[in-house]
C-alpha cells in the first residue's frame, strides 16, 4: 500500500491541476502493435507536444527512429532529460540525460528560443532491450539550464 501512495503522490504532482479552470491534456497513443501499448499525456499545464516512434515492439532495437515536435516556451541554452520508471508503484530506474550542452550541441534544434518551434525526426541511441510483461509508468520532463520545465509527459506502457 506504501508504494502506491508514494506513486500517486507522484502522479497528483506532475499531473495538471484539476481546478475548474484547467483541463487535462488529450491521451496521445505513441504505439499500439501486437501486445505492446505505449500512450501519454502532457503534464505541463500550458502545453501539449506531439511525440511518435516507429517501432512498436517489446524488443527494443539500438536505434530508434522518433518524432518530436513542439513550440518552445523558455529558451534552451543547454536542455536535460529526466526520466522515471515506475511499476506497481515501485521506482526501479531514474536516469538523466544531457541532450543540448552549451559547448556540446548534439542536435540542431539546441539554442532554440522561445517561440521558436523543435522538430526533430530521426533516430535516437538507446542500449537495445527487452520491455518485460507489465504494467510500467514513466514520468518524462525536459528541462532547461535554469530547470525550467520545457516540456514533461506521464507515459504508460503496458505489454502483455
Amino acid at each position: 500500500m506504501k508504494g502506491f501512495t508514494v506513486a500517486l503522490l507522484i502522479w497528483t504532482l506532475v499531473s495538471p491541476s484539476s481546478s475548474s479552470n484547467s483541463k487535462a491534456w488529450p491521451t496521445h497513443t505513441v504505439c499500439r502493435e501486437g501486445n505492446l501499448e505505449v500512450f501519454y499525456q502532457s503534464c505541463d499545464p500550458l502545453q501539449d507536444f506531439g511525440f511518435s516512434a516507429d517501432q512498436c515492439s517489446k524488443h527494443l532495437k539500438p536505434k530508434l527512429n522518433i518524432r518530436f515536435g513542439m513550440i518552445l516556451r523558455e529558451d534552451i541554452k543547454e536542455l536535460f532529460l529526466d526520466i522515471a520508471l515506475f511499476t506497481k508503484g515501485s521506482s526501479i530506474l531514474n536516469f538523466s540525460y544531457p541532450i543540448c550542452e552549451e559547448d556540446l550541441p548534439k542536435f540542431s534544434f539546441c539554442g532554440r528560443r522561445k517561440g521558436e518551434q523543435i522538430y526533430y525526426a530521426g533516430p535516437i541511441n538507446n542500449p537495445g532491450f527487452e520491455i518485460f510483461e507489465g504494467e510500467y509508468q514513466v514520468l518524462l520532463e525536459l528541462y532547461n539550464e535554469n530547470r525550467s520545465t520545457v516540456a514533461c509527459a506521464n507515459a504508460t506502457v503496458i505489454c502483455s
